[in-house]
């Protein structure tokens, strides 16, 4: 079973910028799509960005324009770049696909806050 480890969080003022990683413990190439997830407190889990294989990206609404996402398929790594982070994106941010059929298990997410 292939984990998921992700790092690069922590506490950043609004407007700076952090790159988060998810290094997978086997190869991710052949799944399809990758994304970035994210829950804050008391809410529930959202999908924020996702990469293909062949590099595609789409995002949702909120993070459009300060994100970036994207996947190394020979280090098996999937990178997020934030940049002008908000209050807003506090969360633990978690990596995985987001199909169902190529869902691998949870990894312990990486913690953002972005305050003052």
């Amino acid at each position: 079973q292939v984990q998921l480890v992700e790092s690069g969080g922590g506490l950043v003022q609004p407007g700076g910028s952090l790159r988060l990683s998810c290094a997978a413990s086997g190869s991710i190439a052949s799944i399809y799509v990758m994304g970035w997830f994210r829950q804050a407190p008391g809410k529930q889990r959202e999908l924020v960005a996702t990469v293909t294989k062949g590099g595609s990206t789409d995002y949702t609404d909120s993070v459009k324009g300060r994100f970036t996402i994207s996947r190394d398929n020979i280090k098996n790594t999937v990178y997020l770049q934030m940049n002008s982070l908000k209050p807003e994106d506090t969360a633990v941010y978690y990596c995985n696909s987001p199909s169902p059929t190529t869902r691998l298990g949870w990894g312990q997410g990486t913690q953002v806050t972005v305050s003052s």
